[in-house]
């Protein structure tokens, strides 16, 4: 026997459960297919874990610098066991979660594998299932280029760690891996073949971010291929991006493309190039970050329940990278606004002028805000500092709302708070910041 529903959604991730719960509370009958375990990716093997890891780093790292606080700890030591068991504890709290919030709002959530039939009917097991739209939130996994060792799903089951480690891959998940192990003691090597980390970042905070962890004893090998044969690293861990999940889904069935690289290239709205299925997250490969898929989610289920499409904006998607310290973006960076065309006037402040940072200790590190030269409107902002990450969504709604430098610089921000720090580089943009000379 056949279930219909209006909806049928493809994938319990970011991207994926947020649509389904948004669909439900707007009134419209969904089923939310999961092949594992809710929250995809994002919480069970990404985002989260790696987050977990990285705080327990941070604790141990500031456990040994206590000396410099006035504090004596004695020998400072870790268990990484329990660290991993922590870790597994925060992802399990939070699928529960996110698995009550799916039945708390009435949406069916039905565990197996999900394919096409045709454009209105999916296969899930034995079960065939009706709708009259379809979300694919199918997600990604882990790239595997035959380098050897253990992938991003590899790192994160470890339960205990190696002495020596070789990361191939210098981009986000690399840098987070490399900041983790690095403030546990493990001797790090970095391969890329790009000639600086952090490939689409800034390349000030590329550049200074490599220098620091240089400092902290990585060894750098980029601009070069990496060889597994030579390398005399305990473990391999390769962190060389993610491919799409659509081979198990018979997209064919339903009509809908795929390109090359297995990813589904959709319109502004999220629209395959089948009007009634849509793609979101990972999967379209437009912006393969967690709360862009969200965010594409939100708009997709609007979309449906109001029967006419509403643009997606991935204008304001912010970055953020978790290494030490933090590094956050939105917007355009100086570079790319003049590829643009604009004229630009950019303000920088410098972490070691902030009294937060340097009661915490955190002093390496800038904000920097970028700005049309005429108007004044913001294009962008960049941080690289503590707690980067946590500040960046005022620059997020500075950009959303078409704000000018003027009106951000208005705003009282706390004293003593790193947030003076983004005033601080609007005042200097300004040419009016009492806590820099004037350049």
């Amino acid at each position: 026997m056949e279930k219909k529903y209006t909806a049928a959604v493809i994938g319990g991730g970011p991207g994926g459960y947020v649509c389904a719960i948004r669909l439900a509370q707007l009134g419209v009958k969904t089923a939310l297919i999961e092949r594992a375990e809710v929250g995809g990716t994002c919480l069970n093997r990404g985002c989260i874990p790696t987050k977990s890891l990285l705080q327990s780093a941070k604790v141990y790292k500031t456990a040994k610098e206590a000396e410099t606080f006035g504090i004596s700890c004695g020998e400072v030591t870790y268990d990484y066991k329990k660290v991993a068991a922590r870790k597994d504890s925060v992802v399990s709290t939070l699928r529960r979660g996110v698995e009550g919030l799916v039945r708390g709002n009435k949406v069916d959530l039905i565990k197996g594998e999900a394919s096409f039939i045709d454009a209105h009917t999916l296969k899930i097991g034995d079960e065939k299932v009706g709708f009259d739209y379809a979300v694919i939130a199918s997600g990604s996994r882990p790239a595997d280029l035959g380098l050897g060792g253990i992938d991003s799903d590899g790192f994160l089951a470890l339960d205990t760690l190696p002495k020596s480690a070789a990361i191939v891959g210098s981009g986000v998940i690399g840098m987070e891996f490399c900041t983790v192990l690095n403030a546990l003691g493990v001797d790090v090597d970095m391969y890329d073949v790009a000639k600086e980390i952090l490939p689409g970042t800034d390349s000030d905070i590329a550049a200074l971010l490599r220098q620091e962890m240089m400092k902290r004893g990585v060894r750098f090998h980029l601009g070069e291929s990496f060889d597994k044969n030579a390398c005399k690293a305990e473990k391999i861990i390769t962190a060389v991006g993610r491919r799409p999940n659509t081979e198990a889904l018979a997209l064919d069935n339903a009509g809908v493309k795929k390109n090359e690289r297995g990813y589904i290239p959709v319109d502004d709205y999220c629209r395959t190039n089948v009007d009634n299925i849509f793609a979101i997250g990972d999967v379209n490969g437009r912006v393969m970050l967690a709360h862009a898929a969200s965010a594409q989610g939100d708009t997709v289920a609007e979309s449906i329940a109001a029967g006419s499409l509403k643009k997606a904006e991935m204008k304001t998607v912010p970055g953020c990278i978790f290494t030490d310290p933090e590094i956050a973006l939105v917007g355009l960076s100086e570079e790319k606004a003049k590829e643009l065309g604009y004229e630009v006037v950019t303000g920088v402040f410098n972490a070691s002028g902030n009294g937060k940072s340097l009661i915490a200790g955190e002093t390496l590190g800038f904000v920097k805000v970028v700005a049309d030269k005429k108007t004044h409107e913001v294009l962008g902002l960049r941080l690289f500092c503590g707690h980067a990450t946590d500040l960046i969504g005022e620059g997020i709604a500075a950009i959303k709302l078409e704000s000018t430098l003027e009106e951000i610089s208005a705003a009282i921000h706390p004293h003593p708070t790193v947030n003076e720090m983004i005033m601080e580089a609007f005042h200097d943009a300004l040419g009016c910041c009492a806590h820099k000379i004037k350049r």
